[in-house]
């Protein structure tokens, strides 16, 4: 198992980081507390710093992992190598080892490069629509929730969002769900009150509605792949948890499936162009809410 040494480097660099997001944290609960909770216009700027804040901590501790990444990886200067190559029997010279690198190092920095990668991306999306469709949703979404004395919790647009938003409020409610549980029972439920949710699935190439083997195949990727849940999805999870389900948009007013339930809802942002990535799902949280960095 490669385990990261305390006093090495890396490990240094990791006990900085924690001790700076400590810090961070204990900033924002004083910054909090010297805001009124009925403050509606200094809470409002209050979250906006306390972004800005996070991600400006997260960016230099991403910068910090990187530097140190390329310098460990980086070109090894080799010595020792006389001047008298010509002469050398290369058919006798037996090859230069390189060092191995271990399974778990190149694990971690394939992940790196592809958050790296995904990183740049919504970066780009950030400046692209910094004045268009995403930055006035948001806005739209913020003074919405605002009202409401709530805010966003951000959830990875990873095709699995509306479970893992549904996962996040019932797990705060002291529910032990997991995303695989909702996407088995989802499937379940659905394929075992077709009628209900079959007439509403249609062939993008024919225009039909689904046959029995295409609802089949349908089901069968809510279990097994990151498909991206909908409408449908909701109805059966409101059926499965008998709860209501909440879901907020920036244009409209909200959808509320599963009324004929009296337990506390469960509420979700619905964004349209979240990212730039497409459609979205978050989760929402109390205003006074301390986000704990990972």
């Amino acid at each position: 198992m490669d385990e990261v040494e305390e006093n090495s480097e890396e490990g240094l660099l990791i006990k900085q980081h924690r001790k700076e997001k400590k810090d961070l944290q204990a900033k924002i609960q004083s910054m909090k507390n010297n805001v009124p909770k009925n403050d509606k216009k200094r809470r409002k700027q209050l979250t906006e710093d306390i972004a800005k804040l996070e991600a400006e901590l997260e960016a230099r501790h991403k910068g910090d992992l990187e530097a140190l990444s390329q310098k460990q990886t980086g070109p090894t200067q080799v010595s020792g190598i006389t001047n008298g190559v010509n002469s050398l029997d290369l058919e006798s010279e037996e090859p230069v080892q390189q060092p191995r690198v271990s399974k778990a190092k190149k694990r971690r920095e394939k992940k790196a490069a592809q958050e790296k990668e995904r990183d740049e991306r919504i970066a780009e999306a950030e400046i692209v629509n910094l004045s268009g469709a995403r930055h006035i949703e948001s806005q739209k979404l913020a003074h919405i929730l605002l009202e409401r004395e709530l805010q966003i919790r951000q959830i990875p647009s990873d095709g699995h969002c509306m479970y893992k938003a549904i996962e996040h409020q019932l797990n705060e409610r002291g529910n032990a769900f997991t995303v695989a549980n909702f996407r088995s029972q989802t499937a379940d439920y659905m394929q075992n009150h077709a009628e209900d949710f079959l007439p509403f699935l249609t062939n993008s190439s024919t225009g039909g509605m689904y046959t029995h083997e295409e609802f089949l195949k349908y089901c069968t990727d809510i279990v097994n792949t990151p498909a991206w849940g909908g409408q449908l999805e909701l109805r059966a999870l409101s059926h499965i948890l008998k709860t209501p389900i909440e879901v907020i948009q920036a244009e409209s007013s909200p959808i509320v499936i599963g009324e004929e339930y009296s337990n506390k809802s469960i509420t979700l942002v619905y964004m349209r162009h979240a990212y730039g990535l497409g459609e979205h799902y978050n989760s929402v949280e109390n205003l006074d809410t301390i986000t704990e960095n990972s």
